[in-house]
């Protein structure tokens, strides 16, 4: 999940015609949930209380409706080709039926955004991008496929397939007993970051095991005709189990707590990925398109630097007190030198005091390192350096 780039623009309202509206509007509004304008998306950030939501999705389980992302379908027998060239993953040696976390980055290394790839045939992938950047990636893997240089204009095709999804998660300890009421499909042997085709509440759906939570579960891509049906029968189906309907604000507090990076604050064009310590998902290795890659110059470079002087270095930061940081707050040490900037900080629901993702100089990045604090409005507040996350399931 991503915000929205910062704009010079007046954010759209809820009125604007131009905020889009998911296949689930209605439900929302009839569940009285607060909505809020999400990269041009009107979604839910509450339902009632964030608190409960979160621990729902900690203890039972959470159904969200994440229909904004966006969705972009490769064909051809190059399409795997052309992922290894846009992308700074190996996506040509993904299994079908496997999904993999990866990256789109520009010439320079930065990072465009984060994505979720998944092979479903042989010839044809589908590439999950962050709401507020989907058109980027669509854009950018337009000018790629069209590059002179690869050769890849006849045996691939990139199709805009944002309309052609709703995408339901159901979340938590529960969510593989709910889901496996609704569907014939093998549930349990489905593995971690995989999915497939089948049916679930007598519809078509993309079952994929994946989420952005730190708890297992599901994301479901169905038909947005079919949204509606699928999300009742998920509720009834779940109600003994305490299912609850979740929004975006509790989504933002469990990935925060299961340490995982959000477009705009952990991960940026500023940053590539060996700055934001994620360099495993760059395979200098490719054989395809004779190594290239968009940024391979610009990443061996990165990743040479991260190796003779690491950057700053993504830290987990717990309050000793109750005042709760955000992104851009300073991270100071000894009298007030600046070491490093939080990128996330919210209240933790699980661990019950403040929390914050940071990037702090690698001599203060070591778990216990002492004299840390968070400059929150001129008061130096002491925090415990700790390595991510902050929570893991099981």
């Amino acid at each position: 999940m991503t915000e929205p780039e910062p704009s010079a623009a007046p954010a759209p309202t809820a009125h604007d015609p131009a905020v889009r509206k998911t296949a689930l509007d209605a439900t929302h509004r009839a569940l009285g949930a607060t909505m809020t304008d999400f990269a041009g998306w009107d979604m839910p950030l509450r339902y009632g209380s964030e608190r409960e939501e979160h621990l729902a999705v900690r203890s039972r389980a959470g159904l969200f409706d994440l229909s904004h992302m966006g969705e972009i379908t490769l064909t051809g027998p190059q399409a795997g080709e052309l992922l290894d060239y846009a992308l700074v993953g190996n996506l040509s040696k993904l299994a079908v039926g496997r999904a993999r976390y990866t990256m789109i980055c520009d010439e320079n290394g930065g990072i465009l955004d984060d994505l979720i790839v998944y092979r479903l045939a042989d010839q044809e992938y589908m590439v999950v991008a962050n709401a507020a950047n989907a058109q980027v990636v669509l854009d950018a893997l337009h000018e790629r496929l069209d590059a002179p240089e690869t050769g890849l204009r006849s045996g691939a095709e990139v199709r805009d397939d944002r309309d052609g999804y709703a995408l339901l998660a159901v979340q938590g300890p529960e969510a593989a007993g709910i889901l496996r009421k609704l569907t014939g499909f093998d549930v349990d042997g489905l593995r971690y970051y995989a999915g497939e085709r089948d049916i679930v509440a007598d519809r078509a759906a993309l079952i994929a095991r994946t989420g952005y939570t730190g708890e297992d579960g599901f994301e479901l891509f169905v038909a947005p005709q079919d949204a509606e049906a699928v999300w009742s029968a998920l509720t009834e189906a779940g109600a003994d189990a305490g299912l609850v309907p979740c929004g975006l604000s509790c989504r933002d507090t469990l990935r925060l707590e299961a340490g995982m990076p959000l477009y705009g604050h952990e991960l940026s064009t500023a940053l590539t990925p060996f700055d934001a310590g994620l360099g495993r998902t760059v395979k200098f290795e490719k054989t395809t398109n004779e190594g290239r890659f968009v940024g391979r110059e610009a990443l061996a470079a990165a990743a040479e630097r991260a190796e003779s002087a690491p950057p700053r270095k993504l830290v987990g930061l717990v309050a000793t007190g109750r005042r709760v940081p955000r992104a851009g707050y300073p991270v100071v040490a000894g009298e007030g030198t600046v070491i490093g900037e939080v990128t996330s900080g919210a209240p933790s629901p699980t661990l019950g005091k403040p929390i914050a993702m940071a990037y702090v100089d690698a001599a203060h990045a070591a778990p216990g390192t002492e004299g840390v604090a968070v400059d929150i409005r001129g008061s130096h507040e002491p925090y415990e350096v700790i390595a991510l996350p902050f929570y893991k399931r099981g």
